[in-house]
């Protein structure tokens, strides 16, 4: 595919250095020297200095040809300015614009075909609230995700030294009443999509996938000592912190939000009913400590500093927090992080290269998530009714060493597939996919040449 991503800031140039990665023509638009400067230092895709609202920049940078628009620059109306020329230099390529004003995403008539014809809309603040609500649900998780409108679930779960499961081999797994499936391992930095001999140790994250139904089932299997969830402190009153406040508004969670400025908190708390507004500075230990912060089982930390939220976790984490859920966009600290003690990371920029890469799988693909590290990911397909995988028992399926089924969803019925298990034409699938295997897997997902 040939892709064009206008604007080069750190949401841009990750999604064009995934791209180059899987050798997509990408090329990137940005008015800034010094960031087109860095892109030809460090990836391979063609870059252009000039503004994505320019008609001549587009068509210099070949937009007639090319299958996608990716619009990430900072400026809304830019995004969408650039949308608008895209839909009128080339009708039929897919759209993407990165919006962050909720004015703007109120008026969804804005972004139809009939105007702006935008395919789809990346909001990072409105997908990071979501995986927050998420993992409230599931308070001993470090990661959920959500396939098949939700009755089919993703679950992250750590394991620690004294789990019944550190040693145990995924055989043992099946001996269990609800029989969980482990969808990929994540060892030392590493993702491991696994066979039936291998074994959890301890420090692993494994990805459990869940049926909506037998969650509780699961939570206890993994996390027996968890309790129900009581106490949240939200640090930061930004788009993020603000729209997480007014969700935990309508729940009987005790919350608090905690914002050094002083208009955020006026403005917060003439809209919350139940959530507590506090002035006040998340570095300030004193003040986490008169509020009671010692056995709150969550602090999530979304200010627009990443340092400082890191630090503001680690000292949240010395003064007895439970949990803590921390916004850090550079995709370099990530990895880090765990080890340092910080529990669960929201990155918005993993968030936009998620919106996206389902248009550049190959196949009937619904929806995909990367996978902790991106070396692997979960994706969610229709499976076509001329591809090889459908009509026949699934020990008979040439699978790519690397993936794995997770689940067929098949109407209402939801199906944790075995070796004679058939899936058949418009089942989704739920699948887990090492990066190195996906161009094979496309291949099984897509339609037969013989087909035609």
């Amino acid at each position: 595919m040939k892709i064009i991503i206008v604007g080069a800031g750190e949401v841009g140039f990750h999604i064009a250095q995934r791209l180059s990665e899987e050798n997509q023509d990408v090329v990137l638009i940005d008015k800034d020297p010094q960031k087109i400067r860095r892109i030809n230092d460090h990836l391979d895709v063609q870059a252009f200095l000039g503004s994505g609202t320019s008609p001549n920049v587009l068509k210099d940078s070949g937009i007639k040809e090319a299958d996608m628009l990716v619009a990430a620059t900072d400026s809304d109306e830019v995004n969408l300015i650039a949308c608008l020329l895209a839909r009128h230099l080339n009708h039929y390529m897919i759209k993407v614009a990165r919006i962050r004003n909720w004015e703007y995403l109120a008026e969804k008539d804005l972004f139809d075909k009939e105007l702006l014809g935008v395919d789809h809309i990346i909001n990072p603040q409105s997908e990071m609230v979501d995986l927050v609500l998420d993992l409230m649900e599931v308070p001993g998780a470090s990661e959920v995700i959500n396939f098949a409108d939700g009755r089919v679930k993703l679950i992250g779960f750590n394991i620690c030294k004294d789990s019944p499961f550190a040693g145990s081999d995924l055989l043992s797994l099946k001996e269990l009443e609800e029989k969980p499936l482990i969808g990929a391992i994540v060892r030392e930095g590493q993702v491991i999509i696994p066979s039936g001999e291998d074994t959890i140790q301890t420090d692993d994250l494994v990805y459990v996938v869940v049926r909506s139904d037998g969650l509780d089932q699961v939570t206890k299997i993994f996390c027996p000592h968890e309790e129900t969830l009581r106490r949240v402190i939200i640090i930061g009153a930004g788009q993020t912190g603000s729209a997480l406040a007014a969700a935990l508004d309508k729940t009987r969670i005790n919350a608090k939000i905690i914002d050094k400025d002083t208009d955020n908190c006026s403005k917060l708390a003439e809209t919350l009913e139940r959530v507590v507004v506090i002035e006040g500075d998340g570095t300030d230990k004193e003040l986490l400590q008169e509020e009671n912060i010692q056995g709150t089982d969550f602090l999530v930390v979304v200010t627009g500093d990443e340092e400082s939220n890191i630090l503001i976790s680690l000292l949240g984490k010395g003064l007895g927090v439970k949990r803590t859920i921390t916004r850090v966009s550079k995709l370099s600290y990530i990895p880090f992080l765990s080890t340092i003690g910080i529990d669960t990371v929201l990155s918005p920029r993993l968030s936009a290269i998620r919106a996206i890469l389902q248009y550049i799988r190959k196949g009937k693909v619904i929806s995909v998530a990367p996978l902790k590290g991106e070396y692997a990911e979960a994706i969610e397909a229709e499976a076509l009714e001329t591809s090889d995988i459908v009509n026949i028992p699934l020990h008979k399926v040439k699978f790519p060493k690397g993936a794995i089924l997770g689940a067929i969803v098949r109407g209402d019925e939801i199906i944790i597939p075995k070796g004679d298990s058939i899936v058949r034409p418009n089942d989704r699938l739920i699948i887990f996919a090492a990066r190195k295997v996906l161009p094979r897997l496309e291949k099984l997902l897509t339609v037969k040449l013989e087909y035609f």
